[in-house]
């Protein structure tokens, strides 16, 4: 700039010495042209004057990005050199791959000071932590060294993925071909260069005085004519500087003159567009557009292309005639490559591990392949993980792993120990009928749930009752027929308090008046009741009792009526509290956290719990019952318990009851914070809501689901509960007792007067025998009352009370001594004594008594039944039409 005035400088190739020149080129006003220096920490918007004629390396950023997504790689190493080339990319990366879902578990930087030994050292401790996925980036020297150490470590073997940036690419064939042999199987992506003639004669022109050729080799021929065409363009002819502070010294910053031409040539030089020998020459922004890049795969001494990436159209395995992405059928969307080990098997599978299981096959079995002695897994967890993986957007490749010991094949451990390794590293997911539970959360993730969730009780159907001799009792439970009997004994009481002082039915000895209190209240059961209550409030509370009555009657009538007609089966127990209560045996699957759960939820005691493994065992130890060695339940997560009962027999002879315990179902297994885990959980909601596939896998799975008809109808409710007529219990208790208040506020209040006349000097106690003196004698007003009264019973015909035709009027009286018929002929006046144990009172038919009433006389056709009563007997008079005068027929009973 100083000596020459240059007016444009290509160069220098390394970006940290390109930073320099820049910052000179920018206050002279001199074009910076770089073919080689693709840092992104440079860029041509921090300084105008300066011009990138290669792509940039955040431009293979999502090349890249999208090679790891198709390969379903979820996890990568970066592998990067220390210096400012190496770490300006790393932010571009990471972005990049969090867009996808990839997580950078380890960021390796390899100082370009390091030697082979702290090389070496840094690969063993990638080695280490069984990552098997690596992306470098590095430049020709420093990825030569790592790649030849890396192959010394055992890490280019089969099972391990390298991908380069095109740092590394681009100048390959420069690289030794013992590096060339250590970097079998390697992935790379370089800018893609279209075929031309023109590039063919310079390949043939370069050979002859080059050993070899690279992409800045290219780069660098057209930054070249691209300045001689812009200077041609801009029509300069020679230099011109502006001279500032001259000085003497070789190298003096602030006597650098300002370039007159320079923006004259920035111009043309941005504008120039051409086909160069790597493709079209066209800047974008101060640096060259990115086309294509080549997916290429290092096979022997020479790179294989297995596909390109464009902007628009993202990977394909060809570009057609115009350079345009053809689309390719294939999910990878690249050819087949061959990996590190000269195999063509895919890298970083998945190593899910699979539970190994004798009972319960139907979720997961592993079977044995005859010839190739490989593990076939099936059942309805593979066939839902399947049918997962076929619709996740990126190829995943997987192998099951049986989690078992080699020599037996049996299981290695339990649920919670197959999990673990995960944590261990052992294997990168579990995929089996494994239980999301909280305290597995700790050490793995957990996709979404695919099957229904929760613990259950079964237990035994009780047989039939019918042959048993106390069914009657069956339709009311106990509680019902204690509150049932202690309401008629209540009522019965209530009706005696109510009658005693007014009804003679309802007196008599102490043992007579116990036994209509009970016979009365007992009797309205079928209601044959032959008291008739004369006061309302006995009236009140009898309508309200007939009315519990009827409802309690019918309903134990339909009830019994159903046991004895309809099949019926009902749980042994139906109560988790009542196995607990009795200290019964109860069982668990072996080897599940649902022992865990008895323990620490239900509060059971360890030694009452009994551990089973298949179907028959739950089966035999139901059928024996705790007291006989079995269990009285067996707890189980729904899935397990459906597949149980699934059978025509079980289903009939056990039952899943009482609450469910809420679990959240199976679900597969990943380490923490993988990112496979959203797109699994994404990928079985879109299997379990399409009804039609998880029909289809559970069929295959499981069969054809057997159910018992109508088994829901034959379970008994084991009776009638007081619950249901606790309503009509109370409306009853309510009548009777406001009945009985009403009752007592109102003898009280006649009778208790009277203890007035008593001296003051008599206590309370003499005072409540007084009153209860009182209460046991009748009624005086209501038997003067009735003494005075007397009903009359119309008669028609003497056929209607058994008389014979000569017999006139019969007037009927009774007593508490009984009574005796006393019978008049029609036309003499003497009496006849008729049927013992009633009086009658015969006349003449114009005949009656002096005392009869207008409206109690008859005509000839009409005889009249009086009846009388009386506490002490009473005496019957029979008088003649026409002498009138009283006439004794019974000593001690006179007929009036």
């Amino acid at each position: 700039m100083k000596n020459e005035e240059v007016e444009a400088i290509i160069g220098p190739q390394r970006s940290s010495e390109a930073k320099f020149v820049i910052e000179l080129g920018n206050k002279t006003q001199v074009p910076i042209l770089s073919f080689s220096a693709t840092s992104p920490a440079l860029t041509p918007v921090q300084s105008n004057y300066f011009i990138r004629t290669a792509q940039s390396d955040s431009s293979q950023v999502k090349a890249i990005a999208s090679i790891v997504e198709t390969y379903g790689w979820r996890e990568i190493v970066l592998i990067y050199e220390g210096t400012e080339y190496g770490i300006a990319l790393v932010p571009y990366l990471l972005h990049a791959f969090h867009e996808i879902g990839t997580r950078v578990p380890y960021e390796s930087c390899i100082p370009s000071s390091f030697d082979d030994t702290e090389i070496m050292s840094e690969l063993q401790k990638i080695k280490k932590m069984q990552e098997s996925v690596f992306l470098v980036h590095m430049t020709a020297s420093m990825g030569s060294r790592l790649f030849l150490l890396a192959e010394s470590a055992g890490m280019m073997s089969e099972g391990y993925a390298w991908l380069v940036t095109t740092g590394l690419s681009t100048l390959l064939d420069p690289v030794d071909a013992k590096v060339m042999d250590s970097m079998q199987g390697v992935l790379g992506v370089k800018p893609y260069v279209p075929k031309s003639i023109e590039l063919e004669g310079f390949k043939s022109r370069w050979k002859k005085n080059f050993n070899s050729e690279n992409l800045f080799g290219l780069w660098a021929y057209d930054t070249v004519w691209a300045i001689a065409m812009a200077v041609e363009r801009a029509g300069i002819v020679h230099s011109s500087f502006l001279k500032q502070n001259a000085s003497n010294r070789s190298v003096d910053l602030a006597a650098l003159g300002i370039s007159e031409m320079g923006p004259r040539l920035l111009k043309s030089i941005l504008n120039t567009t051409f086909d160069g020998l790597s493709g079209k020459f066209q800047l974008v922004k101060g640096e060259m557009a990115p086309f294509a890049f080549e997916i290429f795969n290092v096979v022997g001494r020479s790179e294989r292309v297995i596909g390109y990436w464009t902007e628009k159209g993202g990977l394909s395995q060809s570009l057609d005639s115009s350079s345009k992405i053809s689309h390719s059928n294939s999910k990878t969307k690249l050819k087949q490559p061959i990996w590190p080990g000269g195999t063509i098997q895919q890298p970083k599978k998945l190593r899910i591990g699979v539970p190994v299981r004798s009972d319960f096959s139907e979720f997961i079995k592993v079977e044995w392949d005859q010839q190739s002695n490989e593990p076939i897994v099936s059942g309805f967890s593979a066939e839902v993980f399947l049918a997962v993986h076929d619709i996740l957007p990126f190829p995943l490749p997987y192998e099951f792993i049986p989690f078992m010991n080699e020599s037996s094949r049996k299981s290695a451990g339990t649920y919670d120990d197959l999990l673990r390794q995960i944590e261990h590293q052992k294997f990168d997911a579990v995929v089996g009928d494994t239980t999301i539970v909280a305290y597995r959360s700790s050490y793995v993730d957990f996709t979404l749930p695919y099957s229904e969730s929760g613990i259950t009780m079964v237990v035994l159907m009780k047989r039939d009752e019918r042959d048993n001799m106390w069914i009657f009792l069956k339709p009311l439970s106990p509680k019902l027929w204690l509150v049932t009997g202690v309401a008629f004994f209540v009522t019965g009481l209530v009706v005696w308090v109510l009658e005693h002082r007014t009804n003679t039915e309802f007196r008599g000895t102490p043992e007579q008046q116990l036994g209509t209190v009970i016979w009365f209240s007992f009797s309205t059961l079928v209601f044959a009741h032959r008291e008739r209550p004369e006061n309302n409030l006995t009236k009140f509370v009898l309508i309200i009792w007939m009315f519990v009555v009827l409802i309690i009657s019918q309903s134990y009538t339909a009830s019994l009526a159903s046991m004895l007609t309809v099949q019926r089966m009902h749980p042994a127990f139906v109560d988790v509290t009542e196995i607990q209560r009795n200290n019964y045996f109860v069982g668990h699957h072996k080897d599940s956290f649902v022992k865990d759960f008895l323990k620490k939820e239900l509060h059971f005691n360890d030694t009452m719990l009994r551990e089973y493994s298949t179907p028959e065992e739950f089966h035999d130890a139901l059928s024996r019952g705790s007291h006989n060695g079995g269990v009285a339940a067996i707890f189980e997560e729904i899935p397990y318990v459906r597949r149980f009962l699934n059978d025509k027999y079980r289903c009939s002879k056990f039952q899943m009851v009482g609450p469910t315990y809420q679990t959240d179902g199976f679900g597969f297994a990943f380490p923490l914070n993988s990112p496979l885990v959203s797109h699994i959980s994404r990928a079985i909601l879109n299997v379990t809501e399409d009804h039609d596939k998880m029909e289809a896998i559970t069929s295959k799975s499981f069969g054809r689901e057997i159910t018992c008809e109508d088994r829901g109808a034959e379970t008994s409710s084991g009776g009638l509960r007081l619950s249901s007529f606790a309503g009509l219990f109370l409306i009853s208790g309510v009548a009777s007792i406001s009945s009985l208040l009403i009752y007592i506020i109102r003898f009280l209040f006649s009778n208790y007067p009277a203890s007035n006349t008593m001296h003051e000097e008599q206590s309370m106690w003499l005072r409540i025998l007084e009153v209860a003196k009182r209460f046991d004698q009748k009624d005086p007003s209501v038997h003067h009352l009735r003494r005075a009264e007397s009903r009359v019973h119309p008669v028609t015909g003497p056929e209607s009370i058994g008389a014979s035709p000569e017999t006139g009027n019969v007037h009927e009286m009774t007593s508490n001594e009984g009574a005796e018929d006393v019978g008049e002929n029609q036309n003499h006046d003497n009496l006849t004594s008729g049927n013992s144990g009633t009086n009658f009172i015969a006349s003449n038919a114009d005949t009656v008594a002096p005392n009869t009433p207008e409206k109690n006389r008859a005509s000839p056709d009409t005889a009249y039944v009086h009846e009388m009563t009386s506490d002490e007997g009473a005496e019957v008079v029979v008088g003649d039409q026409n002498r009138g005068n009283p006439t004794s027929v019974n000593s001690g009973k006179i007929l009036t």
